[in-house]
């Protein structure tokens, strides 16, 4: 068995909201709700109580203004009392993995026995921001106490002043490297070649792939939930099944245009949704008769320069099978982050670039290809929808039911986070 850090640290149960596709205006559900959504039955169906968790962590990103802690407000609507802290962990795209992080090395280092770690995101209640000069100018019209001086103050008002712009579309932007999220999985495309036919058959094997789980009820972890107008979402909505390289081939780049890679039909979708993941030591294993699902062997988190950003499940995983002495053909499941097709497909031929792997990687050969067939068997982000803070914690949750299926001993959640950076988690499966 491999070695893991401290005191082993077990997956015993999970479960997620159907990811919903933003469309127009707010969701349905604040980013609180689908975290509560999320953990209703879960805990329900718990052998204990919720006041029994020692801490509950939640990765989001774009925090609701009524939600502050998003992560101490789920945990007491869901129950888990007035005494169990809450708190929220914010690594971008790797926020719902930087929660089991965390967790596994609370638990692993003896300062806790039993964790709620989750990630949830409606990034269909991104906010839209005014500019600093709007500001300013609704800062003196509400200063203004007379009659004079709020006409003088109405007087200065420009038609620019309401004209947000949207908050998710200034954070997909890196801040030091000036490129859009959209334009490093270009940058990622140009170095190895990836066509846009590519991208678009990428695309559509992972609609198929969705499709396929949801017919044959392979999503075991997702639960149903009802909005407060007692509409039920059922099914992740993203999904396009049937669609051919021709018909995607119509859409326009989105980055770069007009000859660029990247569009709508194949990148990730803006979505939102929440996930858990309940973490357990062997006592509280022991204590509460918990079955596990899976063992956490390790982590690794890495970073390069932003504007390869897509590089990050490949820094991060080869590493971390390196530590244990585990080869490629040692991993029978992967989950990789599809937060575009060109991103996705680069890092697989990074893999199997001698240069790549010796100068970036420092392999004396090729790390390899991976298996296609071992590879988001049940499609990815480009087709459920990929709710930031909530895709690292689906990833590694769902990776456990799909390498039982393929009866996989180990397995590897892995995605690319905005900023430069990577994370993987090594799972065990039980």
């Amino acid at each position: 068995m491999l070695a893991s850090r401290g005191r082993p640290v077990y997956i015993v149960d999970g479960a997620r909201t159907p990811l919903l596709k933003a469309r127009k205006g707010p969701g349905p559900f604040t980013p609180v709700d689908l975290a509560v959504e999320a953990g209703r039955a879960l805990l329900l169906r718990q052998s204990f109580e919720p006041d029994q968790f020692d801490e509950v962590i939640l990765g989001c990103v774009n925090v609701h203004a009524d939600e502050v802690n998003p992560g101490r407000v789920a945990a007491l609507r869901l129950g888990c009392g007035a005494e169990v802290p809450g708190w929220t962990v914010q690594r971008n795209c790797a926020s719902g993995m930087q929660s089991i992080d965390t967790g596994f090395r609370t638990i692993a280092d003896g300062d806790g026995d039993l964790i709620l770690a989750g990630g949830t995101e409606a990034l269909s209640h991104a906010p839209l921001l005014f500019s600093d000069d709007a500001s300013r100018w609704f800062a003196e019209m509400f200063a203004a106490k007379s009659a004079a001086e709020k006409l003088q103050a109405l007087a200065k008002v420009k038609p620019g002043h309401f004209a947000p712009s949207i908050g998710i579309l200034r954070g997909l932007k890196d801040p030091v490297v000036k490129l859009s999220m959209g334009q490093t999985a270009e940058k990622l495309a140009h170095l190895y070649g990836v066509t846009r036919q590519d991208a678009d058959a990428y695309s559509i094997r992972s609609h198929d792939r969705l499709a396929k789980a949801q017919s044959s009820g392979h999503l075991e972890e997702m639960n149903p939930i009802i909005a407060g107008n007692g509409e039920v979402y059922d099914h992740d909505d993203g999904v396009r099944a049937g669609n051919t390289v021709e018909k995607l081939g119509k859409l326009k780049p989105a980055f770069e245009k007009p000859f660029g890679q990247v569009t709508p039909g194949n990148s990730s979708q803006i979505s939102d949704g929440g996930c858990w993941t309940i973490l357990a030591s062997e006592d509280a294993v022991k204590k509460y008769k918990l079955k596990p699902m899976a063992r956490i062997i390790d982590s690794e988190w890495a970073a390069c320069d932003p504007a390869v950003m897509g590089f990050g499940p490949v820094i991060s995983s080869t590493p971390l099978l390196n530590r244990h002495g585990l080869k490629r053909t040692d991993i029978g499941a992967w989950e990789i982050n599809e937060a575009f097709a060109a991103q996705v497909l680069a890092c697989l031929r990074a893999w199997e670039d001698a240069d790549f792997c010796r100068d970036i990687l420092g392999l004396e050969k090729a790390f390899g290809a991976i298996n296609q067939d071992a590879l988001n068997i049940d499609g990815g982000a480009i087709a459920l929808g990929h709710p930031v803070g909530t895709s690292g914690n689906r990833i590694t949750l769902h990776l456990i039911h799909a390498a039982r299926r393929l009866s996989a001993r180990y397995g590897i959640a892995t995605e690319c986070i905005g900023g430069g950076m990577g994370g993987a988690m090594l799972l065990e499966i039980l």
